[in-house]
């Protein structure tokens, strides 16, 4: 039997990279990978908690077990995160692709693996024609967009490495 999750649909990931870029408040750009390994946490929140941390980062522990509460559903249940992550990257890039396509993004830097927004105004425009998120997606956007924009993506310590979800063993430092 196949269960249809939206994991593995284009106009979800369009909608998933939409609301992730809205919440994006910065003027720079974002590697791909990352927004890549956000979109995987947007889709299943309760994996953030298992996102390595250092003993220093104690209130982002707690801030995940406060915002991001486990939720027992049987159909979240994933037994290999980064096959996961590896089966959704074509609707990744589709949505990427899409979003450069309607002038949200910048398609040059997008095919240097870095994405810029364009234009607030039709990222807004097209945002406002999908539903409002859950609170949990809300804190997890949040949660991303903040702490897991300001570490390093790549070598020992890096996004890669605490997620698992991408080889992060060659990276330069």
């Amino acid at each position: 039997m196949i269960v249809y999750h939206p994991a593995f649909d284009l106009y979800h990931s369009v909608y998933r990279m939409l609301q992730i870029l809205t919440h994006f408040n910065r003027n720079d750009y974002v590697e791909t990978e990352r927004l890549r390994i956000w979109d995987f946490y947007l889709l299943f929140p309760d994996k953030i908690s298992t996102i390595k941390l250092k003993n220093n980062e104690k209130d982002i522990k707690e801030l995940i077990k406060t915002f991001i509460k486990k939720s027992d559903n049987p159909y979240e249940l994933l037994l290999d995160n980064r096959k996961v992550f590896e089966r959704i990257k074509p609707y990744q890039l589709g949505a990427l692709k899409c979003l450069a396509s309607y002038g949200i993004i910048d398609k040059d830097y997008l095919n240097t693996n870095r994405i810029t927004i364009i234009s607030k105004e039709i990222l807004s425009t097209y945002s406002s024609k999908f539903e409002a998120l859950s609170s949990k997606e809300n804190n997890a956007i949040s949660l991303l967009t903040s702490h897991f924009y300001l570490m390093s993506l790549y070598g020992e310590g890096g996004l890669k490495d605490r997620t698992q979800l991408l080889e992060s063993k060659y990276d330069a430092q």
